[in-house]
């Protein structure tokens, strides 16, 4: 790219361009995931004041989100027709290092440069490949945000969202993070349209936009929602290859022609809101803004199937923070319409196997970031302290530098403050462009000196320069194989008293015993405190009755 002078962008200063305390699920096998990146960004002459605004408002508000403190910045992209520039600010939350999920949501406005000549400047709209050079270069340095200290917003695993022209905008930068060596852990375009590419003639703008039709190789999931009503000047979207393509035919309500000018374009990232916040009615409301739409109880019961569940079983339910299936062989539509896993990458055999290569070859991979691609508990998520826990870790780097791989048990899902427990540390291979590793149960995550609690699971692959982070899903609870201490008190003639006094965690096994030889267990409960008083009946007719504690 042309013309790009680099310096550090903070606040809403123009600058040329150049994490738990967190809810507990009660069962452990619920995917949870945070400390991520999502990045949602606008179409054609829109901004990020609307719909984006109110999808980046509602995701910490998702039933599965891991915890309640988050950070959402407002990057803003603009040009003078010669340079490119950036500005950005933290429009809610708290800094990174300061939240128990970890979770930074972005809102990348490119709004000078998506749309309508600029009367003033007589700027016109710029192509998306260059917009997507621009933001790549923001997303790799670390220095472009000030909270980060010193750390890049593509250490997290990276989940990006485009409507309409930011479709094309989203997946071009996708590409431009893989010649990277940049994994984009997931890819959401929603009624991805293109400037006068894929087959679209939207004279009199002569811009080209890059294509939105591919899916590159280095994106490990991706959907595509898309509609062709083809009503009036209304843009249609379009299917992807590679993604899991959900076409939405009925559309009606939302917005309307007298909110705008293309209310079924508009409508798909509505009906993507909608999995988002499961309210009815589900509002945007922007007072002097179009983006002012309202999901009712009929749209709710007509926009989605019945597999979709009204919404709660469908579109964000893929991410990461949802945990939703994406491997799922269901086909939401029926049988002979796509199946979700169809989105997920088979160019490399990372869980979904290589019989669909449905990926598009990167045209380099400069091998600059190393990367953790998949990272997931294969064993019981309960063990005792000790015990080993498995797991199951991708990764993939194409440089020449040593890596280093080092797990963590944390207390949240912040890999950025201090309350993280080093486990492992291994110097893996490298894979080189065209290949992914991964280590099967062989990581030796011993848990001897973790103390007893619950902990999430990350790894931290660095080639010395840079630095990538993935959580696995699930919980892991380590519990103490200290064996309880048992004190019995007789009550009366027909009652005892057994106080069982533990570790918070455990799951005792109160057993009984006649004559010290055999034993009967006759009750089973996990530990909430360090102390659990049980009263029992003595057998009738008993001349002697014994009693002892098992950490099952």
């Amino acid at each position: 790219m042309n013309n790009i002078t680099l310096l550090i962008s903070e606040s809403l200063e123009k600058t040329s361009i150049g994490a738990l305390l967190f809810l507990l699920s009660a069962a452990f096998s619920c995917p949870l995931q945070a400390a991520g990146v999502t990045i949602i960004t606008h179409g054609f002459d829109s901004d990020a004041n609307g719909w984006v605004a109110a999808m980046a408002d509602a995701i910490p508000n998702d039933y599965s989100f891991p915890g309640t403190n988050f950070t959402i910045y407002e990057i803003t992209l603009t040009t003078d027709g010669t340079d490119y520039y950036y500005a950005w600010q933290r429009d809610s939350g708290s800094s990174p290092s300061n939240t128990d999920t970890g979770e930074i949501l972005v809102k990348l406005d490119w709004s000078q440069m998506s749309g309508t000549p600029d009367p003033l400047t007589d700027l016109y709209d710029t192509s998306t490949y260059i917009v997507a050079s621009v933001a790549s270069y923001v997303l790799m340095q670390t220095n472009t945000i000030s909270e980060l200290n010193g750390h890049a917003l593509v250490e997290y695993p990276i989940h990006l969202i485009g409507h309409s022209r930011g479709g094309s905008l989203m997946n071009e930068l996708s590409q431009i993070l893989g010649t990277n060596g940049v994994w984009v852990d997931h890819l959401t375009t929603l009624d991805p349209h293109p400037l006068n590419n894929d087959g679209n003639d939207d004279f009199p703008y002569v811009t080209v936009d890059a294509s939105a039709s591919n899916t590159w190789a280095n994106v490990l999931f991706r959907d595509n929602y898309w509609q062709y009503i083809g009503v009036g000047i209304d843009p249609d979207g379009e299917p992807a290859s590679g993604a899991y393509n959900r076409q939405l035919t009925n559309l009606s309500e939302g917005y309307t022609y007298t909110d705008l000018t293309s209310p079924y374009h508009s409508n798909v990232h509505l009906w993507y809101y909608g999995t988002i916040d499961w309210n009815t009615p589900a509002t945007y409301d922007f007072p002097d803004d179009d983006d002012t739409a309202t999901i009712d109880t009929w749209m709710r019961t007509n926009w989605w199937v019945g597999y979709e569940e009204q919404g709660t079983n469908a579109g964000f339910e893929y991410s990461l923070i949802a945990g939703g299936n994406r491997m799922s062989t269901n086909d939401p539509l029926g049988q002979g319409f796509p199946a979700v896993v169809g989105g997920y990458n088979q160019y490399w055999n990372v869980g979904a196997g290589i019989l669909n290569p449905n990926r598009t070859i990167l045209p380099a991979n400069n091998g600059t970031w190393p990367n953790i691609i998949k990272f997931d508990l294969t064993g019981t998520n309960v063990v005792k302290q000790g015990s080993f826990v498995n797991t199951t870790l991708y990764y993939q780097y194409a440089g020449l530098s040593n890596l280093t791989l080092t797990i963590y048990f944390d207390v949240d899902f912040n890999p950025y403050n201090s309350n993280s427990i080093p486990i492992v540390q291994l110097q893996p291979p490298n894979t080189g462009a065209g290949g992914v590793y991964f280590y099967d149960k062989n990581l030796n995550l011993s848990t001897t000196n973790i103390p007893p609690g619950t902990y999430a699971i990350y790894g931290r692959i660095s080639d010395g320069r840079h630095t990538r982070y993935l959580y696995a899903p699930e919980l892991v609870e380590v519990v103490s194989s200290q064996p309880p201490v048992l004190g019995i008190v007789k009550l009366n003639s027909t009652q005892v008293e057994i106080v069982v006094n533990g570790i918070s965690g455990q799951t005792i096994v109160l057993q009984t015993s006649a004559d010290l030889r055999t034993w009967a267990p006759f009750v089973t409960n996990t530990l909430t405190a360090n102390r659990w008083i049980y009263t029992n009946n003595i057998p009738h007719n008993s001349t002697a009755q014994f009693y002892q504690g098992v950490v099952q």
